[in-house]
Formats: structure tokens, C-alpha cells, sequence
């Protein structure tokens, strides 16, 4: 059976993030350059209009700082996303606003809650816990990865610092782990050869059937024996002979 390769390297794999991390940075630039706040759209908890928040506030942000060190984040963890999950990326994505962003409006305080860190803490969790589910050393690696550098994270989701969404950050810890469980199935194979087959006979492989019983290669002699007949009967074909004589004049002046 013949394997494909899950992970390609496409257009779209830098596409989508690229443009989402310019999307942010235009918002704000706008805010900037028109001298005007959205932080009004951000999640405000128990509140009907705080709603709003759950599809805007990922898109708003406090100032250049607090968008600067959410960009990077963004930038790797997303490009992860659509190279190794390219299938479940988008579902991801915008299941995970929708759902961190209203666990959030559940149980956060009542205050603003702006900033894509939430999202940023969803695809973490996504993709560290995937990694750890699927038993796939390529996806292990990135779990690993995606601790090491961002592991320090987990200590926003609990109530150290003031002025920071601890809730947006746990409920994005939360929706990612989810995700991880709820998508357990579009995970992506590792390359299985034909002897870890369920099926796979041993007198069927064809690798196999050039060694005996002990182990020892069969040399294989039909081949010479062909020629060695061939050659015997090209030996037995009618030899034919062709003489040519040619007249010797003498002289005159041998006389």
C-alpha cells in the first residue's frame, strides 16, 4: 500500500498566518492613526452585550507591547497548526475564539477581556496535547517543542498578576485540551511497512522467498542455465562455407 506523506510544506502553511498576525496590526494601526479605543468590543463577563467580545476581542488590543508579544506566538503556533493539522486548522481556529471567548464571558471578571492570547493558549494546548495522544515521534517533537518554549505560559492561567486575562488563558488551556480529545481521529499516521500489516504473511513476501529455512540466499541460476541452452542451440545450426577462387593470369613476359 502505498504511504503519503501527511505533512507538505504549501503556499497556505505561511499564507494564513501571515495574514492573520497583518490583520491585527492594521486594526490597531487604524485605532492609532483615527485616535480611537475598541477595547469596548473586547468580552465583558455576564453581560449580554459583553457577547460581542467572544468574535472581536481576539482582534483588539491594549497597546503596541501587549500586541507585539502576542504576534509571535501567534505567528509559530498558527504555521504549526496548518502544516501538521492542514485538515482541522481552520475548525480549530475559529471554534477556538468562539468557545475560549465564551467560557471566558462565563467565568471572568467584570472587566474587559481583549487580546488574542486566549486563542494563543488554545492552539498551545491543542497542540501539545495532540502531539502526546497520537504517539507520533513527529508530533511528540512538536509537543516538546511547544513546551520548552512556551511552558512558562501556564502560570498566567492562575491569578498572579494583575491586569491580565488569567481567565481568558485558562479557558483557552481548557478548549485546546478538548479540541485535542475531540479530535483524536484526524490524526496523522505514521508510515507503516508492509510486515507491520495486520494481514502480512510471510510466504507472500516476495523479499523473503530469495532465503531458506536457515537464512541462507538462494542463488538464483535459471537465468545462466537459459543462455548456456541458448548458446547450445545456436551451436547446432548449419555451418555455411563460401569459397572464392580467383583466376591467376601469367604474363607474357614470364614466358
Amino acid at each position: 500500500m502505498k504511504h503519503q506523506e501527511p505533512f507538505k510544506f504549501t503556499n497556505d502553511v505561511l499564507i494564513y498566518p501571515i495574514a492573520f498576525v497583518i490583520l491585527l496590526w492594521l486594526i490597531f494601526a487604524t485605532e492609532i492613526r483615527y485616535g480611537f479605543s475598541l477595547n469596548f468590543l473586547g468580552i465583558y463577563p455576564q453581560n449580554l452585550t459583553g457577547l460581542i467580545g467572544v468574535i472581536c476581542s481576539p482582534f483588539i488590543h491594549s497597546g503596541i507591547s501587549h500586541l507585539w508579544h502576542n504576534t509571535i506566538p501567534l505567528f509559530v503556533l498558527t504555521t504549526a497548526l496548518f502544516y501538521f493539522y492542514r485538515s482541522i486548522a481552520f475548525k480549530v481556529l475559529i471554534y477556538g475564539i468562539l468557545l475560549s471567548g465564551f467560557l471566558t464571558w462565563c467565568i471572568g471578571r467584570p472587566s474587559y477581556h481583549i487580546g488574542a492570547s486566549g486563542l494563543i493558549y488554545v492552539l498551545a494546548s491543542f497542540i501539545f496535547f495532540k502531539g502526546v495522544f497520537a504517539k507520533y515521534y513527529r508530533l511528540i517533537a512538536l509537543s516538546l517543542l511547544v513546551a520548552f518554549l512556551y511552558g512558562s505560559m501556564i502560570w498566567n492561567t492562575i491569578p498572579l498578576e494583575e491586569g491580565i486575562s488569567w481567565e481568558g488563558h485558562l479557558s483557552g488551556l481548557i478548549v485546546g485540551l478538548l479540541f485535542a480529545l475531540f479530535f483524536r481521529k484526524q490524526i496523522a499516521k505514521p508510515k507503516r511497512y508492509v510486515w507491520e500489516e495486520p494481514d502480512y504473511n510471510e510466504a507472500d513476501d516476495e523479499f523473503l522467498q530469495q532465503f531458506d529455512e536457515n537464512g541462507y540466499f538462494i542463488e538464483r541460476v535459471e537465468e545462466e542455465e537459459e543462455d548456456l541452452d541458448l548458446q547450445e542451440s545456436d551451436s547446432t545450426l548449419p555451418l555455411k562455407i563460401h569459397y572464392t577462387f580467383k583466376e591467376n593470369k601469367t604474363s607474357s613476359n614470364d614466358l
